[in-house]
């Protein structure tokens, strides 16, 4: 087991590493406008998840993974060079859907408020079932005494 505070560390440098690796050596034409998000390290540093994030259409999406995953070898061995590491970790590479996700939340919130509105709008001239102050009221003390 290594220091986490290491693990996090190294897992920063990988992600660094990987993001000028993929800016100006691979030369990838399946390679889209990809973005490094975050790496992460297990705790033995045998393995690195590599989180990235990448605009276009589905088509797109996938060409730019099958370009990382046939740079895997060049792109890990770039990595063992530059950290200096006895066992340079395996590699892997996932879609960041945190994008997704927010844009998902976004979409659910406007319609939430969306609804909100309309409920407001019913609202706005409507008025109580009951009586307008459905809480009682203390009684005066005039009408204590005459009990």
């Amino acid at each position: 087991m290594v220091d986490a505070a290491r693990a996090r560390k190294l897992a920063d440098r990988i992600q660094r590493i990987v993001a000028e690796m993929l800016e100006r050596r691979i030369k990838d034409p399946r390679l889209g406008f990809v973005t490094v998000t975050d790496a992460r390290l297990t705790n033995d540093l045998r393995e690195a998840t590599v989180y990235y994030t990448v605009f276009g259409t589905d088509e797109e999406k996938a060409g730019t993974a099958a370009a990382l995953e046939s740079a895997k070898g060049v792109i890990r061995s770039e990595v063992g060079r530059q950290t200096g590491l006895r066992h340079t970790p395996s590699l892997a590479f996932e879609r960041d859907e945190v994008q997704d996700n927010a844009q998902h939340i976004e979409e659910l919130l406007a319609e939430a408020r969306k609804s909100d509105a309309e409920v407001a709008r019913a609202a706005a001239g409507a008025s109580p079932a009951g009586d307008p102050d459905p809480y009682k009221t203390p009684r005066d003390e005039d009408e204590e005494g005459a009990e």
